[in-house]
């Protein structure tokens, strides 16, 4: 399997309010940036735009890093919540529909396709492809 790492930033001008998704791909030396915006939206929504866009670029099954500075989507897979989500018919511990559901789908479809890891970076902080995916993610917000 192609080993290639993924970068992916949401943001949003109100929540909600207008927004915009963006990822950077890396695959040895080859680099690609991807981007886009929704007229209203929230942050949790672009930030799992951003991952099922990434995932979706990807033309085979690969061994994915997906870098991202979501504690709501990197906690989501590393400690399981999508498992009890899809046992009690995506509803949360509170008993209520989970929210994003049918991109929560999407994602979950896509890393089906793939092998891969979520890491935690810290945002706006040093690490420079967070940062970069950060200023596409604003500068796609629709105006």
């Amino acid at each position: 399997m192609k080993e290639v790492k993924i970068y992916t930033d949401g943001a949003c001008s109100g929540n909600p309010g207008p927004g915009g998704w963006a990822a950077v791909l890396l695959y040895g030396e080859h680099r690609k940036e991807i981007y886009g915006g929704h007229e209203h939206t929230t942050n949790q929504r672009m930030e799992l735009q951003a991952a099922i866009e990434a995932l979706n670029a990807l033309k085979s099954p690969c061994q994915v890093n997906l870098y991202s500075d979501s504690a709501y989507m990197v906690n989501c897979f590393k400690q399981g919540w999508y498992k009890n989500w899809v046992r009690n018919n995506w509803k949360n511990s509170k008993g209520k529909p989970v929210e994003n559901q049918e991109l929560w789908k999407q994602l979950l479809e896509l890393v089906d396709q793939h092998d891969v890891t979520f890491v935690k970076v810290k945002g706006h902080a040093d690490d420079e492809l967070n940062n970069r995916c950060d200023e596409l993610a604003v500068a796609a917000i629709p105006k």
